[in-house]
């Protein structure tokens, strides 16, 4: 039987990030509707998914736990692997970072779904 997962999609390089725990915190614009959130499919994709019906076929690289979120602050755009912060963006908490080892394909689309 097959195990059925919700997944975000992030653009590449910070999907792989995450699967290697060099990225602890991932920025969005929006935070999820209930905490914590367990057992997240990271799916990696190529390009930013900028319109609702927005999708790519693609890779599953890692599972992970979202243990907090909070407004971003400019002393840890270091560990969001960004270049600067964004005002008003969210820092989700990444926790129980699991690789996936095999490729697993698996549709990138906005949002978690």
């Amino acid at each position: 039987m097959k195990r059925k997962f919700s997944a975000p999609s992030i653009v590449a390089p910070n999907a792989r990030r995450i699967a290697e725990a060099m990225k602890t915190l991932e920025l969005r614009s929006w935070q999820p509707e209930q905490l914590p959130v367990k057992d997240l499919l990271i799916i990696e994709n190529k390009n930013f998914l900028n319109h609702p019906e927005a999708e790519e076929q693609e890779g599953a690289l890692a599972l992970i736990d979202v243990d907090s979120v909070h407004i971003l602050q400019p002393h840890e755009v270091g560990a969001e692997c960004a270049s600067d912060c964004a005002e008003g963006y969210f820092a989700w908490q990444l926790s129980n970072i699991l690789p996936i080892k095999n490729h697993v394909e698996a549709s990138a689309k906005r949002k978690i779904y």
